[in-house]
């Protein structure tokens, strides 16, 4: 089995009124290559008449996002000219390559009417041949994503990235990644067989799980190391899980605010194109 190295609490970092949490970066913890960055907002309840998300059109360049929607809603417009509005159990994926500005807030709807939201965002690095690819983004709703079941229904495994169980995932990555969404159901059981030289991202979103063997509760990031290659899986209680793996790319990463380079120099140069207006205009 693969060895545990740590467990990693999610820090409170609020963002405004939106309820944030985040387990990486820490100073315990930069980076699980090539997986750099995590957000948990919510879960909470908005009233009627609400601000919404407050990430209003900000840069991107070196990266890329995965956002789950588990409550609530996105609606996402960048300068490549994408929209959408994406609802509980779907997934944003996008890729800001050589650069583009985005926004993500709520819809006029949830505005007005309030609900209950959570949602994660998971950032990927990009590796240096694929950092100034084109812009990308794709946005799928709960039903357009293939799913399977584990453990007779126990299970239900919503397949983003890579392949697993036979189940091909919903999103092309830029690099060879596996992903998945997972929801438990109290006594579920699975294992998974992990190459080990691919690092695991594990986040447990609700609920209570034993990894192997240990006893780990949500808002909380598993470390493992990559001696073993078998993870063993079992709901304490109903659970969420974002369970993801890859291989490092072991290249030298610098971030600064919205970008992800390699070298100090060429975030110098991302914040010098985009005040050149090069990652497109936004329209509001």
């Amino acid at each position: 089995m693969r060895t545990i190295k740590r467990i990693h609490k999610a820090e409170y970092r609020p963002i405004a009124d939106l309820v944030t949490y985040s387990p990486m970066p820490t100073r315990s913890l930069q980076q699980i290559d090539p997986f750099i960055f995590l957000n948990h907002h919510g879960f909470q309840t908005y009233p009627e008449r609400n601000q919404g998300l407050p990430f209003g059109p900000h840069p991107h360049r070196g990266m890329e996002t995965v956002t789950f929607i588990l409550e609530g809603d996105i609606m996402h417009k960048d300068s490549s000219g994408h929209e959408s509005v994406i609802g509980p159990g779907g997934v944003q994926y996008m890729t800001a390559g050589r650069g583009l500005i985005h926004a993500e807030v709520s819809s006029s709807e949830f505005k007005r009417n309030g609900g209950d939201l959570e949602i994660l965002q998971l950032w990927l690095n990009l590796p240096a041949a694929k950092k100034m690819i084109t812009p990308n983004y794709v946005g799928l709703q709960k039903e357009e994503i293939p799913a399977f079941d584990l453990d007779g229904g126990k299970i239900k495994v919503q397949q983003l990235f890579g392949e697993w169980n036979g189940v091909q995932g919903a999103f092309e990555g830029t690099f060879p990644l596996t992903m998945s969404t997972i929801y438990l159901e109290k006594g579920g059981k699975f294992e998974k067989v992990i190459p080990s030289e691919e690092n695991i991202f594990f986040y447990i979103v609700r609920g209570e799980l034993k990894v192997n063997g240990e006893e780990i509760l949500f808002r909380n990031l598993v470390e493992f190391t990559n001696a073993g290659e078998k993870i063993e899986v079992e709901a304490l209680e109903d659970a969420i899980l974002i369970l993801g793996h890859a291989k490092p790319f072991n290249e030298p990463m610098v971030a600064q605010g919205p970008f992800v380079m390699n070298t100090q120099q060429q975030i110098y140069e991302a914040f010098q194109d985009y005040q050149a207006g090069k990652f497109g205009s936004w329209d509001h």
